[in-house]
């Protein structure tokens, strides 16, 4: 999506309430639903969240009463937060909205007709959200496969659809084999390793916990991301720091495969920075919640006596220790509460990270930085 040097925006500012009547009138409930949009786009596995919320904002203009640019960015600006607030983890989605935004800030209004703008805005949200993702990730294909070598063996963290594809492709031109981790307590882990044996790839599922373990074994670290952020950090489902710091630790490159759209403006220091956290997140417990917490547990092992009893076994297979299942050793659930207790995704800092392969090119987390600056600079 090209943008242009010229902001087209409105001569006139409107009134207070005529700006409310046209966002209240691209929000109505009869009318249009953004966030009902947004979860129609994501029934499709293929559509990334940042793809999917600049399908929803396409959709919003479409439906949008404005009359002006500042009432349709206003319009966008409300639809976008509105999304945000609906989403547990609102992330990713906030890239593709940022960018968006931008470029209808910035696009050069050809027609003399707002109308005809709008529907000229409509077209181009739809024709690069429909082309992009697949496109982006064709790229990022192209330029990691000088960076994987003959009989590579790799890590990856979680399921990510450009990492995927990334190493089928490598998997056709060379020998490589693959380490992926379970990535709780989703297990996505689980669905990227079916589908790299599926394609042939010699692949073995590994615990989130034995990632130190194996490190000696691997060539180089692949992940995917929710976001890379003005640092040059990377967001990405939680465990994706720990094995950073691992492969740093063990000399071992780790490279960031990020499409260009899940670049996000954002400056996070900490893990406790991020827009997804929570204070209820890994809190320190005081002597009452310690007590909730016991008769958390208490009801978590009646599950696993339970289980047991049934025969469930663990989601990552059971095996013999002496005469014993190790099933009998691990607890089978988490309980609601203690998974609210735990984080989604983390921070990776940038000096963790090798290189970024992104459509754009190939960057340096530095070089993630001065993109950014270069598409959001006014």
């Amino acid at each position: 999506m090209s943008t242009s040097p010229s902001r087209v925006t409105s001569s006139i500012k409107p009134s207070k309430s005529t700006l409310e009547g046209a966002i209240d009138g691209a929000h109505e409930s009869g009318a249009f639903d953004i966030i009902s949009a947004y979860g129609r786009q994501l029934q499709n596995e293929d559509t990334p969240m940042p793809i999917a919320a600049v399908l929803a904002l396409t959709e919003l203009i479409a439906n949008s009463r404005a009359e002006t640019m500042y009432e349709l960015v206003e319009a966008l600006k409300l639809g976008a937060a509105t999304l945000k607030r609906g989403t547990p983890n609102p992330i990713s989605l906030t890239a593709g909205c940022d960018l968006f935004i931008r470029y209808v800030t910035t696009a050069r209004q050809e027609s003399p007709s707002f109308s005809d703008h709008k529907n000229h805005l409509v077209r181009e949200g739809n024709l690069y959200a429909h082309n992009l993702a697949s496109t982006c990730r064709e790229q990022i294909t192209k330029l990691s496969a000088g960076f994987i070598p003959d009989e590579a063996v790799i890590l990856t963290h979680s399921y990510s659809r450009v990492v995927i594809q990334t190493l089928i492709h490598a998997h056709k031109r060379k020998r490589i084999s693959v380490f992926v981790t379970e990535a709780r307590p989703l297990g996505l882990g689980v669905k990227a390793h079916e589908i790299l044996v599926q394609a042939g790839i010699p692949c073995t599922l590994v615990l989130d916990s034995a990632v130190a373990y194996i490190m000696d074994k691997i060539d180089l670290v692949l992940v995917g991301s929710e976001a890379v952020v003005e640092s040059g950090g990377l967001i990405n489902a939680v465990g994706s720091y720990q094995m950073a710091i691992i492969a740093k630790a063990a000399n071992k490159p780790l490279y960031a495969l990020a499409e260009s759209y899940k670049f996000l403006r954002s400056f996070p220091l900490s893990q406790y920075d991020l827009p997804s956290h929570s204070p209820n997140v890994l809190r320190v417990p005081t002597q009452h919640a310690s007590k909730s917490s016991t008769s958390a547990s208490r009801n978590s092992t009646s599950s696993i006596k339970s289980a047991r009893s049934s025969n469930r076994c663990h989601p990552m297979g059971s095996r013999t220790m002496g005469n014993k299942s190790s099933a009998s050793y691990i607890p089978l659930t988490m309980t609601v509460d203690q998974l609210a207790n735990n984080p989604e995704v983390d921070y990776t800092r940038p000096d963790l990270i090798t290189l970024v392969f992104s459509d754009v090119g190939i960057l340096t987390p530095s070089g993630v930085s001065q993109f950014l600056v270069g598409i959001f600079a006014d």
